[in-house]
């Protein structure tokens, strides 16, 4: 982290010092859990708990200085120090800012590069965040997001964990609204910047498909006329982000657009479900070959953003396409593959869900199911607005038309989904509706068999993740009454 006094962040926060102006914290959290000796507390409002009310417990985990909107007053009726602001988030936003500048500076001054990577897209930020991170971290020190920290306080966070040593710094962008990414982009200036699509996630919150295109688009306004915008040009809404964008546009393509300097020529995938391609690259390298580890043909879009993000970055086509060709999932839940010993396959990729991503998904079940009996255990897809039935029966109707053996249901906010694939023609034991988790454990738990395919997809605050984790568990025996319970 970047080093700033107690004095500084007042300053750079526009916020009252209540503290020893010479304290110089060490890091920055916003959980009292995750404190420790010489952090920084930010101690920021929420939706279901107020920050303030954790400050002693920060204070007693070893934090030494704490960001509030209001002073906080200890057992001995003393504040706790402070740089008291107006807004605990927006000050987190103005000092990460500040670090940026301050990174970049040092760099500079001692002649060496930085470069600021920042990511948008409707689906698959986080696997090109992940293995851009994998690429560039063969280059030299890379500082990434843990997890999806893309929003207005995970992207703040990112950024405290560089500091003069970063190489490269990769910031993913989430938006739920218009001006969120603009605010973001001007917090880190972004050298270069990747726009992976434009789907129907959170419509319902964006008032549609053409205000998302709007937001996503901040990014590449956000560019330096140095910079380099990376544009999917398989995506008509992110092709046309070229006009918006005053940075030098290098398009990629899965398939064969005029103009895109980076492609996948024969993509295909191998009996594991693997994508592989020769990548073409505006560098022109012969014998580019990328062979991913990552499960579903949807993935050659994110490794090809990754491998135009790298190259961008100064990294040579032979380093791109090794490191592709080894990564793995490096975050949860995204096409997670486990094997049971009793030969149940289960792949979770219920981190979130869009009606693109619940396609891709389903279609990877199908490729990887012949021969085998596939399960599509399905949740709510949220924030699609007054689409959400029309996108729910579609999924329904794609399940059914992709011959999955067995489709179970899970939750009200899905039921149109099975309503649909019974409407289809799946009846009978092939369609299942669960009302809750625990209905659709007990279900899976009793009826799998060894040699089937499980795939668990949901939208992140619906929870079948966590189902997932528990089938991929052993199975689990039902206990006799006479061991788990006393007999009347």
């Amino acid at each position: 982290m970047i080093a700033f006094t107690a004095a500084e962040i007042a300053e750079i926060t526009n916020g009252r010092l209540d503290a020893d102006p010479e304290i110089t914290p060490l890091s920055v959290v916003t959980d009292s859990r995750e404190a420790t000796p010489g952090s920084l507390y930010v101690a920021k409002p929420g939706e279901y708990a107020d920050g303030h009310d954790f400050v002693g417990a920060a204070f007693g985990n070893g934090s030494t200085l704490a960001l509030m909107e209001r002073p906080v007053a200890g057992p001995d009726g003393e504040n706790y120090p402070a740089v008291v602001v107006e807004d605990a988030v927006l000050a987190m936003g103005a000092l990460a800012a500040e670090a940026v500048r301050r990174i970049r500076a040092a760099r500079q001054a001692a002649g060496q590069q930085f470069t600021v990577v920042g990511i948008t897209g409707s689906a698959g930020k986080t696997t090109t965040k992940d293995l851009l991170a994998g690429v560039l971290a063969t280059q030299g020190a890379t500082v990434a997001p843990q997890g999806s920290y893309n929003g207005e306080i995970g992207v703040p966070l990112t950024v405290f964990s560089a500091d003069s040593s970063t190489r490269y710094l990769v910031i993913e962008m989430g938006a739920t609204g218009i001006g969120h990414i603009r605010y973001l982009a001007d917090m880190v200036k972004p050298d270069i910047g990747v726009v992976l699509g434009v789907g129907t996630a959170h419509a319902g919150e964006f008032g549609g498909v053409g205000n998302i295109a709007r937001a996503k688009g901040e990014l590449v306004e956000g560019l330096s006329a140095t910079g380099t915008a990376i544009l999917n040009l398989d995506d008509e809404r992110v092709a046309a982000m070229r006009d918006r964008t005053q940075a030098t546009v290098l398009g990629f393509s899965a398939e064969g657009r005029t103009g895109a300097g980076v492609q996948a020529v024969k993509p295909d995938t191998n009996p594991a479900g693997n994508p592989e391609f020769d990548l073409v690259l505006p560098s022109g390298e012969p014998d580019l070959h990328v062979s991913s580890k990552l499960i579903g043909s949807h993935h050659v879009g994110n490794l090809l953003a990754a491998a135009a993000a790298s190259h961008a970055a100064g990294v040579a086509g032979r380093d791109i396409a090794a490191s592709l060709s080894t990564q793995t999932a490096a975050s949860r839940w995204r096409m997670e593959r486990t094997e049971r010993a009793d030969g149940v396959t289960i792949i979770n990729d219920a981190y979130n869900a869009n009606p693109e991503s619940m396609r891709a998904a389903l279609r990877t079940l199908a490729d990887l199911g012949r021969g085998r009996r596939t399960w599509a255990v399905l949740g709510a897809m949220l924030e699609l607005g007054p689409e959400s039935i029309r996108e729910h029966t579609v999924v329904g109707t794609q399940v059914v038309r992709l011959n999955i053996s067995r489709l179970v249901v899970v939750g009200r906010e899905a039921r149109p989904l099975y309503v649909s694939a019974v409407q289809e023609g799946s009846w009978g034991d092939e369609c299942s509706f669960a009302e809750t988790i625990e209905d659709a454990y007990e279900l899976l738990n009793a009826e799998l068999e060894p040699g089937d395919l499980v795939l668990f997809k949901s939208s992140n605050s619906v929870g079948l993740r966590h189902l997932g984790d528990r089938i991929a568990l052993p199975p689990q025996a039902p206990v006799p009454a006479s061991e788990g319970s006393e007999q009347l």
